[in-house]
């Protein structure tokens, strides 16, 4: 490392002591946020590091992540993406590849998936001209069920697309099951749940792909970013190809022949030897992520098993300190589940003599953040009233959830007193109404 290097990344080491928040917590004035990024020093350092090293690009940074993340996943392939959304759009586009041949999905072909949840996993099946069949969840896990999801198999039934809601798996080995009995794809949104497990086994390894999120909200940040992985390699392959530009290529962008066979190639019309480069098999995008964003994810990595356990705690502590109170819905974890939470979500019983937005403005009040349970119910959002769909059952959840629901944070920042300050707040607003 050379001296000025060196300097450079000293100053930052003693800036980040400078600037980093040393005030105690102050109940009602500190602003208690519902998520966020833990960064420390070394998180600094690398950003610093790496805008140093000029790694604008992706590079051995991102592919050092890759690696590392996979084997972490127990998945042998992932790809980095600029965004957890657009994990989803490779996830569910790669399954519309040529090259699955007869079991590739067309356009009208349909979809399993959750009213309750977030766009971004709805969104990938209209973008491909499919359609979102949509079920009911249960309160208090939040999740649908293997039961919900049997019921609406149709005949133009080809894959099953869901989140685990907040942390929470949803019965992922069931699902797995019938997806497996009906020739479904099966594409888990891990975004919420990164280190959660169902049956002792970690969820993101029971379907077909898995998507993650690196949004600071999110168990790991990287500021944007997000994760497909499979261990099916040829899956792992088209999501690579629409990745990059939907290049046929599989060398990094700034290699020259790795393959040894860069002009020896004819595909489609074109002239026998045309350069593999620019030779394109799919109609991708470019949705890569930066090495400046996987320096961040390699020292994020190294902390997950500590944020994973703070977690658990922060929301144990929260559901042992509000059980018993009346009006309220408190979480539950899915049977034969742990999870890795992301929030923890309550529920105002619709008899309750106040309403959940009285509720949620008096925590507001005292500086605490609360966010509804994403969408509600997706069909009565303007973006998806008028679009094709079929629902099956009744969303009478999902209503009590769009009217009803909300979250607090549980997130690795949120220390002992800030959760017992949760606590006390929601318990005093209930002996006032109760």
């Amino acid at each position: 490392m050379s001296d000025h290097k060196a300097q450079v990344l000293e100053a930052a080491r003693k800036y980040h002591e400078d600037v980093r928040n040393k005030a105690p917590f102050e109940p009602g004035v500190t602003e208690i946020w519902p998520s966020g990024a833990v960064l420390e020093e070394e998180d600094r350092l690398a950003l610093v590091e790496a805008a140093l090293e000029m790694r604008i690009a992706a590079g051995p940074s991102s592919r050092s992540f890759e690696s590392r993340f996979a084997r972490r996943m127990k998945r042998r392939k992932a790809h980095l993406t600029n965004s957890g959304s657009s994990a989803n759009l490779l996830a569910m586009t790669a399954f519309t590849s040529h090259l699955l041949q007869d079991r590739r999905l067309k356009p009208g072909d349909e979809v399993i998936t959750v009213a309750a949840g977030f766009p971004t996993t709805v969104n990938p099946i209209l973008q491909n001209g499919l359609v979102p069949v949509f079920v009911d969840v249960e309160l208090g896990t939040y999740n649908t069920t293997a039961d919900r999801v049997a019921q609406a198999i149709g005949p133009r039934t080809r894959a099953i697309m869901i989140a685990h809601a907040l942390g929470n798996p949803f019965e992922v080995a069931e699902i797995a099951q019938l997806a497996q009995e009906h020739d479904l794809y099966l594409i888990e949104d891990n975004c919420d749940a990164v280190g959660s497990t169902y049956d002792g086994q970690l969820t993101g390894t029971f379907g077909d792909i898995t998507t993650v999120s690196f949004y600071p909200a999110h168990h790991l940040a990287m500021g944007e970013g997000g994760c497909v992985l499979t261990s099916n390699l040829a899956l792992a392959r088209i999501v690579e190809s629409l990745r990059d530009w939907g290049r046929d290529c599989w060398c990094e962008p700034g290699e020259s022949n790795k393959c040894l066979k860069r002009f020896d190639y004819q595909m489609g019309t074109l002239p026998a030897g045309y350069d593999h480069k620019y030779i394109f098999s799919h109609v991708g995008y470019n949705l890569k992520a930066t090495d400046i964003q996987a320096a961040l994810g390699l020292t994020q990595l190294a902390k997950l098993d500590r944020f994973i356990d703070a977690r658990k705690r922060n929301w144990r502590r929260l559901r042992d300190g509000l059980d018993g109170l009346p009006h309220l819905v408190l979480p539950e974890a899915t049977r034969r589940s742990d999870p890795s939470w992301f929030g923890f979500a309550l529920t105002v019983d619709p008899g309750a003599p106040f309403r959940r937005a009285e509720l949620v403005d008096f925590l507001e009040g005292r500086r605490i953040g609360t966010r509804r349970l994403f969408a509600g119910n997706l069909t009565r959002h303007p973006a998806y009233i008028d679009q094709p769909h079929r629902v099956v059952g009744d969303l009478t959840n999902s209503d009590i959830i769009t009217e009803q629901t909300f979250w607090v944070g549980i997130y690795p920042g949120l220390t002992d007193e800030m959760t017992d300050y949760i606590v006390a707040s929601v318990k005093e607003f209930i002996a006032a109404r109760g």
